[in-house]
């Protein structure tokens, strides 16, 4: 400011020349991918984090989740890990139990692979989502779904009989072949739960269908084959809901205990060493795994995904912070939210995280439960 010609008003010099205080420590200098150094895609996504904006908090979330699967991966003493009785399928505690839940349109989509290829390596632990992300699962093992377009007239696809989900189309007869798979399943269930006793829950059920369906494309046939938990406390709401209904006509009688899955997921949170989240979209998958963790006073490492905004006051668009206000994420926790389309980042997150450590987790089984 020495240098600055005399005469200029003093006011507007200290505003526009007002001198700067240290920066908060350990500060990282922006700085993105060098193209002319080549193509290298795991560097590349290593440098979102000095990148800025979305791309920041991507490289943060690799970071976060890289923290639970190192608590996942510690070993536990022998009594730490002995609570087979969590579950209904043994499933061995570690160091830190991870949450993934999803909404349907994910299952609809091609991250239904990337979610198969966690469950099917017992990277994580326990599932939430709705019912259309159970049955459009086991659909695709009956029928394809396609790529359409987001600009395609409803009025058109009605008439048809083909059902859109953004630009992605089913064909009606998809859930036809659903209903025809489905009902002889359903009569089995009635009959075991009047003849053997047997308490049907929403997880069961889905343990179930996973069993029945077979085919090892689908996230329900390795989630049953790996003992990890399903839950799904709003089943009926999807065309799983339907052919329930309309079963109800043909053979009532089944029962799904909520209570019994509530103090499941519930549990699962209690006893953990350690939990993490990972929260893919909104609504009632992220809160029902925001409020499972709430029994422990909060999860350790937490991951949001999703393009909502809060200033509706909506659950869905809440930050983490308002989660640590609730008990539901800790004090002390360093969660990350990232502003994106899941279909676009979640791929890469896992790239970048479970992939890197695969041979680190343990194999999938080769018998059903």
């Amino acid at each position: 400011m020495e240098n600055v010609a005399s005469g200029l008003p003093a006011g507007a010099v200290a505003a526009v020349l007002k001198p700067s205080e240290g920066l908060p420590e350990g500060s990282l200098t922006v700085r993105g991918y060098d193209f002319d150094h080549g193509l290298d895609y795991h560097t590349l996504l290593q440098s979102y984090l000095t990148t800025g904006f979305q791309a920041t908090n991507f490289g943060q979330a690799v970071n976060e989740i890289n923290h639970m699967i190192e608590a996942k991966l510690t070993p536990l003493g022998e009594e730490q890990g002995n609570h087979t009785d969590l579950n209904p399928y043994p499933r061995h505690l570690t160091g830190c139990t991870i949450f993934l839940g999803f909404t349907s349109n994910l299952i609809s989509s091609g991250i239904r692979e990337t979610i198969r290829y966690l469950v099917q390596h017992n990277m994580v632990d326990v599932l939430v989502t709705t019912a259309g992300g159970v049955e459009e699962d086991l659909i695709k093992c009956l029928a394809p779904t396609y790529i359409g377009d987001f600009s395609l007239r409803g009025k058109e696809l009605r008439q048809n009989g083909i059902n859109r989900i953004g630009n992605l189309l089913v064909p009606n007869d998809n859930y036809c072949k659903f209903e025809d798979w489905l009902m002889p399943i359903l009569d089995q269930m009635v009959t075991e739960q009047d003849t053997e006793g047997v308490k049907w829950t929403p997880s069961k059920l889905i343990a179930r269908l996973g069993k029945e369906i077979n085919n090892p494309e689908s996230v329900y046939y390795w989630a049953q084959k790996n003992s990890i938990p399903v839950l799904s406390p709003a089943l009926t709401d999807g065309s799983l809901g339907d052919m329930i209904f309309f079963h109800s006509y043909k053979k009532p009688g089944l029962v799904l205990d909520i209570v019994e899955d509530l103090r499941l997921i519930n549990t699962q949170a209690i006893f953990a060493r350690k939990t993490g989240m990972i929260i893919l979209g909104g609504g009632l998958v992220k809160h029902h795994i925001a409020n499972a963790n709430l029994m422990r006073n909060g999860a350790d490492f937490s991951v949001y995904i999703n393009t909502a905004q809060e200033f509706d006051g909506s659950d869905s668009g809440a930050r983490p912070d308002e989660a640590v206000s609730w008990g539901k994420i800790r004090m002390d926790a360093k969660p990350v939210k990232v502003y994106a389309d899941a279909s676009l980042v979640f791929p890469l997150l896992v790239a970048e995280t479970f992939a890197q450590k695969s041979n680190a987790f343990a194999p999938e089984k080769q018998n059903d439960i």
